[in-house]
């Protein structure tokens, strides 16, 4: 991957509690328990579970950056959408999202070039090198956001 390419990966990262502070803005508590699709989760779960697999991110790149080859441990994200803490007020994701984007957006822009080939040992895909978590969740939370905006359209929200 090219610096320009990290640097606009970097830049979604940054933007994304931004953007889907937007894409939930001014839906109801019964929108947000709407699920994206049939048998999706809802908005409200989807909004839980970017900061669930973000902060996961975040902890996975600090391991990779100060550990030879670390293993990665996956989590079973179904069922973490289904917890208690999955059915709260978004706000509080919302907080944490951005919180840990902007540190982990600190984080990555200075990551040193020759650093980005590191990898660990993800539990569940194998190895995962910073430049493959980089491509992943740059892409990770604007999926969400699409889901959330199409539900929107489709609504007419």
């Amino acid at each position: 991957m090219t610096a320009a390419e990290r640097t606009e990966k970097i830049r979604k990262i940054a933007d994304l509690p931004g953007i889907l502070e937007k894409a939930v803005s001014g839906l109801s508590n019964s929108q947000l328990d709407t699920p994206y699709r049939e048998g999706g989760w809802t908005v409200r779960q989807v909004v839980h579970h970017l900061a669930d697999s973000h902060m996961n991110a975040v902890v996975r790149t600090k391991l990779v950056l100060t550990e030879d080859h670390p293993p990665l441990k996956g989590y079973k994200q179904d069922d973490w959408a289904r917890l208690a803490d999955a059915g709260g007020d978004i706000q509080s994701s919302l907080q944490i999202l951005k919180g840990l984007h902007d540190r982990w957006t600190r984080l990555l822009q200075n990551i040193p070039e020759a650093e980005w080939t590191r990898a660990g040992m993800h539990s569940e895909t194998g190895p995962l090198t910073l430049d493959n978590l980089l491509n992943t969740y740059s892409r990770h939370g604007e999926n969400h956001v699409n889901q959330i905006m199409n539900l929107r359209k489709a609504k007419g929200w």
